[in-house]
């Protein structure tokens, strides 16, 4: 069902590159995009929008997709170059990269980015309608997760297991409590008022 889009480069031998995101939302934490090429008429009727995917099996697709895949790229995009920007072109930019990087692609889908490339389209809900986007929302996602857990190892207190750097009541009452730090993205509210009212109250 998932292979629609894909199907009509397939049968002409042609390999699709499929990218998502994980990550445009949070007050912390880095922006994680992947892209990934399958290998044609693949199919694997597990792979789902990651978000309608619990973590097991995400992490089970994951290990699937390592395998199957005929490439895999990430990008990791700091909070620093979020912040300088703004998220729409950060995810562009690293998207694009991905596209150009690629050994394999004959044509490049995205979860509704646009990109300033010949040979690629834009999907509405592409994580829902296309293999290919789908398999790297899984990507995105897990490598994503993997991080913020490294975080909460770090800082405990901000509960980044558990939210995943997304503004919960819980993530807002701890930076209010603890403090902003180096990985929340300063560009975000709450984030951005509560270091201009500490630089204010520093004067």
């Amino acid at each position: 069902m998932l292979n629609e889009f894909e199907n009509k480069f397939w049968i002409e031998d042609k390999y699709i590159l499929g990218i998502d995101e994980a990550g445009r939302g949070p007050l912390a934490g880095e922006l994680v995009v992947a892209g990934v090429v399958l290998p044609i008429g693949y199919s694997n009727e597990m792979i789902n929008d990651s978000k309608k995917l619990t973590p097991k099996k995400r992490q089970q697709l994951y290990e699937i997709l390592k395998k199957d895949a005929i490439e895999i790229i990430v990008e990791v995009v700091a909070v620093e170059k979020i912040d300088s920007l703004n998220i729409y072109q950060a995810t562009k930019q690293a998207m694009q990269n991905i596209a150009l990087r690629s050994k394999y692609a004959q044509y490049t889908i995205t979860d509704a980015m646009p990109l300033e490339l010949v040979n690629s389209s834009a999907i509405i809900k592409g994580d829902q309608k296309s293999t290919s986007i789908a398999a790297a929302s899984i990507v995105a996602k897990v490598e994503r997760d993997a991080l913020m857990q490294q975080y909460h190892l770090q800082h405990p207190e901000y509960g980044f297991a558990q939210h995943k750097g997304y503004g919960t009541k819980k993530h807002i009452e701890a930076i209010y409590k603890y403090g902003v730090l180096p990985i929340h993205r300063k560009s975000y509210q709450p984030v951005k008022g509560i270091v201009e009212n500490d630089s204010n109250t520093k004067r």
